[in-house]
């Protein structure tokens, strides 16, 4: 998954600094997202992945499979992605761009993976103690992992919060065993 990241960055970095300068940060997230989730399903990764298609001929079934929901900007973004064979890299790029985006609005996305469902009262108190310690709004997208037998562990940027059960015993086992 790094490689994929390493070749998407410059150009989720590009698009980002356009539609920064263009004042079109939210429309293009919206763009990117579409455009990543038709990029990420699985008959259209296939049908990219033919090495019989020509380039030019990728992106234009691409485009067509858009539905006219791309602008020219967008279009000549997949233009070029297709002649460069990166037009699997949308679904990263996405990602990437909404993490420049966040940045520059002066928010993060933090992923909390909790051994149950949390009540609303615990989100708002994780989201409120994540933007005491890291000084910015948080957005928090939750997930259930039951294999964590008790607490959560909380991914925001580099920061990294194991407070699960499982975590503590796994920690436990290593101190024991050295």
């Amino acid at each position: 998954m790094s490689e994929l990241t390493t070749a998407a960055r410059p150009y989720a970095r590009a698009v980002f600094e356009m539609a920064n300068e263009a004042k079109d940060l939210a429309k293009w997230s919206e763009t990117l997202a579409f455009m990543g989730v038709v990029a990420g399903n699985e008959d259209v990764k296939a049908l990219l992945a033919n090495p019989k298609m020509a380039k030019q001929a990728g992106a234009d079934a691409f485009i067509k499979l858009c539905d006219k929901k791309l602008d020219d900007k967008a279009q000549n973004l997949v233009k070029m992605l297709a002649e460069n064979d990166r037009l699997s890299l949308l679904p990263e790029m996405s990602v990437i761009y909404e993490a420049l985006k966040d940045e520059a609005e002066g928010s993060i996305e933090a992923l909390v993976t909790a051994a149950k469902k949390l009540t609303k009262a615990e989100e708002t108190s994780i989201a409120a103690a994540l933007k005491k310690r890291l000084g910015c709004d948080v957005k928090l997208k939750v997930s259930v992992d039951e294999s964590l037998l008790g607490g959560a562990i909380i991914r925001a940027g580099d920061l990294v919060m194991d407070g699960s059960l499982k975590g503590r015993l796994d920690k436990m086992t290593n101190v024991m065993l050295n």
